[in-house]
């Protein structure tokens, strides 16, 4: 479904990703680790049209990605949920959900999407009325991925979606991750918590310093003792 083959990206003459290659199949959860600053940010970004490929082949469904705008990309069936939320703090829930469905081929599926979203985190439906900026950090979460949700994307980019929230709502957040997955949704998650990425994921990659520098299933690379301490922070 998606493939990465010596992706490069750089921010003017600093480079952040390196020759990076990975690949998320059909219904596959894959994520990405390493430390901070390691490039996965950037990674998803570039995945999602929001940053230029400097070198490198980026292919979805066998379309090339590089040179698409974002909402291009997001009509091939790729849906961000972005570090930090990114709402629209003085729009209501459901005017923030709507957003999602703005593309034409989404409009027609609206309703039942809504719903869709509103069942997964019923919350969302008592607090629809009520502008986003208001709502605690794990309902903002809720309404960056029903946001993501709204599109129906085939590829749903989840880039550190454990970021600040309590652990009560780190597990809800993850449950919701695996019930996307076994609903059919393909996954590619970037995740400051490893052993919560690990746990769910397929595959995983592990970046550092914009490189890829090893992959495998979480069993195989649990295994490795220096990528246990180096950089998946687990002794």
């Amino acid at each position: 479904m998606l493939e990465a083959e010596g992706l490069q990206v750089a921010y003017g003459d600093a480079v952040a990703l390196w020759d990076v290659s990975l690949t998320v199949g059909d219904g596959e959860l894959v994520a990405v680790v390493g430390p901070n600053g390691s490039g996965k940010t950037t990674l998803i970004n570039t995945i999602a049209g929001l940053l230029p490929a400097r070198g490198g082949r980026l292919r979805f469904g066998g379309v090339d990605l590089t040179r698409l705008a974002p909402h291009q990309v997001s009509s091939r069936g790729i849906a961000i949920v972005p570090e930090g939320r990114r709402l629209f703090p003085g729009m209501t829930v459901e005017e923030n959900l709507e957003i999602g469905a703005y593309a034409p081929a989404a409009r027609t599926a609206r309703d039942a999407r809504l719903e869709r979203v509103y069942a997964m985190f019923p919350i969302l439906r008592e607090r629809r009325r009520q502008a986003a900026g208001t709502l605690s950090g794990g309902e903002q979460q809720m309404v960056a991925i029903g946001r993501a949700l709204m599109a129906g994307p085939r590829l749903l980019l989840l880039d550190e979606p454990s970021l600040g929230l309590a652990p009560a709502i780190v597990d809800h957040v993850f449950e919701t991750v695996e019930t996307l997955h076994r609903s059919g949704t393909s996954v590619l998650l970037v995740e400051q918590n490893v052993a919560r990425a690990l746990a769910v994921a397929g595959r995983a990659y592990v970046l550092v310093e914009g490189r890829t520098v090893s992959a495998g299933t979480p069993e195989a690379l649990l295994r490795e003792p220096h990528l246990r301490s180096a950089y998946l922070g687990v002794p």
